[in-house]
């Protein structure tokens, strides 16, 4: 059984929103970055399956320690 496709645009609007949610004093801004930036980090991975974990972790660290 071949697994799902998984939309990575969905993905990343889902973290998005959550992590507005989380940091509702960050700038939309500064989320949506930091999740873009994030995102393009892991864009080269060939195993794919945890990018939506990975990506989201990222993202936190980069809105909790800025550099």
């Amino acid at each position: 059984m071949a697994m799902e496709q998984v939309d990575f645009d969905v993905v990343v609007g889902e973290i998005v929103e959550r992590l507005e949610n989380r940091y509702p004093t960050k700038p939309k801004e500064a989320v949506r970055s930091a999740v873009e930036s994030a995102y393009a980090h892991f864009a080269r991975a060939r195993v794919r399956d945890f990018l939506p974990v990975l990506i989201e972790r990222e993202a936190k660290a980069r809105l909790e320690r800025p550099i």
